[in-house]
This record gives C-alpha cells, structure tokens and sequence, in this order.
C-alpha cells in the first residue's frame, strides 16, 4: 500500500499552485541563510542558500500522523551543478529505526535538465532509489510537489552541497563562484492528522481524509507511465548489477505477488 501511494505521489509533481498561504503560520527556520520573503502581493516566500560555507534548512512546526503535503518550490537557476535541493518527510524517534521519503532535486549545468532523485527509508533501510529526468525547467516558475504518507512524521526542507555524486555522477563539481545557490518555497499545505496531545487521534487543526482513497484514473496512470518510459534514468528494481540474487520484494508485481503467495501457499502440500 505504501508503495503505491509513493508512486500516485510522485504523479502530482507538476502542477501550477493557485493558493498561497503564509509559510511562518506552520513552518520554522532551522539553521543556515533561511529567509522569509514577501512577492508583490505580500505573500510569504521560504529561500533557502546555500554558500561555500553553510546550508540552510526549515521544517514544518508540526509532527503528523498521515497526510497529503503540497508545497511550491522554485529551483536554483542556471549554473546549479552539485547543488541538492531536498524535500522530505521522516519519522521521529531512533535514527536506525526511522521511515523517510526524499524528493532530491539535483542541479546540473546551465541549459542540462535537473533530475529528481527519489529514495526510501524503512526501518533504517533506504537503497530504493529512482531518478527522473525533468522534463520541464523547474526554475522558471513555482511548481507544486506533493507526498503522501501515512506514518508519523515531520517535513523537511534543505539545501546542500553533494557535489561528490549529484550531478553527472560527480564528474561535474560545484562552482563556488556562481554562488550563492537560493531556492525559493511558498504555499506550504499540510491536509493531514495532527496529534492530539500526543496521542494516536487526530485533533484540532486536522486537515480532512478526502486524499486517503485517491488513486490515480486511467489517464492518470497513462501519464505515470509515459514519464516512465521517457525520463526515467534508473531504478533499483531493474538494476541487475546491483541485486544479481533477484530483486527487492517490493519491486514484484502484483501479479508476481500472488505468484509468489501461491507458491509458498503450495509448499506444504502433499500428493
């Protein structure tokens, strides 16, 4: 069930946003150059910079339960080589034990596309990692990138330097000079369960549950599956090189996993 609202999530990466709503009212800053600014119509920005010597991040005010988060974000323009602008949710609680989901945009060269890089974390675990090649300039304009989640968690937002391996492997390095690297984000929306008093029920404040049943129509997973078969870089769960012993169980069909169900189902049958 998680992993296929991670993939009708990801379905909702491009959207014009038609409401904003002031990022302070359930965002904090954290550390680094974080700023709030106001455009012409004095709605509230969230920039994020990155220079040579820090990163900069916010988080939302709020842990929640489950929910559907929206949020419009505004890339690093032209020369963003190295630079990673993230967008995740993760758990509280022991590091080793925590859940997470990254949307991991990656800067490239001026006039070369930028790439979302996805992964996740269960139990501690990540390696399940996607790359997307955007197919559109997400810094021209705000663009809406949504996640859907249903385990306790807080959302995370920062910019970071990991030239190492973000743009073409590592080969191209950050440009220092180029600096400073902003981002820009607004409209932050939560319609999800916010704790009451610590407790596992949703309390005041609480968005409603219409987002818990969507699923994507016929057109809409036609669409996933053309940005599939176009801008898809790499998945780990068709990456024989690195599972040459078979692939995650996660990655199985749904038709492989009633295969596999009925063959073990079969196991302790005797004729």
């Amino acid at each position: 069930m998680r992993q296929a609202r991670i993939l009708t999530a990801l379905y909702f990466i491009l959207t014009i946003s038609p409401a904003i709503s002031d990022m302070t009212d359930s965002i904090e800053m954290m550390w680094g150059n974080t700023q709030v600014l106001y455009d012409s119509a004095g709605h509230q920005i969230m920039s994020l910079t990155l220079d040579r010597w820090t990163t900069s991040a916010f988080r939302s005010k709020s842990q929640y339960l489950f929910g559907r988060f929206d949020i419009d974000i505004k890339l690093v323009p032209k020369e963003s080589a190295g630079t990673v602008t993230t967008v995740y949710m993760v758990t509280e609680g022991p590091w080793q034990y925590h859940d997470e989901i990254d949307l991991e945009f990656l800067g490239n060269t001026t006039g070369e596309p930028y790439t979302l890089h996805t992964n996740i974390y269960a139990k501690g675990k990540g390696g399940r990692e996607k790359q997307y090649r955007l197919w559109f300039d997400p810094t021209e304009d705000f663009n809406t990138y949504s996640i859907i989640w249903n385990l306790p968690m807080r959302m995370y937002a920062s910019i970071w330097n990991a030239e190492d391996w973000a743009t073409q492997g590592g080969r191209i390095k950050t440009d220092w000079s180029q600096a400073p690297f902003t981002a820009f984000f607004r409209n932050y929306t939560a319609n999800a369960c916010v704790p009451y008093n610590k407790a596992w029920i949703c309390g005041q404040g609480s968005g409603d549950s219409s987002w818990f049943n969507q699923e994507l129509d016929e057109e809409g997973q036609q669409k996933l599956k053309d940005v599939d078969d176009k801008n898809k870089m790499y998945d780990y769960c068709t990456d024989s090189r690195r599972f040459p012993d078979g692939y995650p169980p996660e990655c199985a069909s749904p038709v492989e996993v009633i295969q596999q169900a009925y063959r073990k189902g079969g196991e302790g049958v005797k004729h």
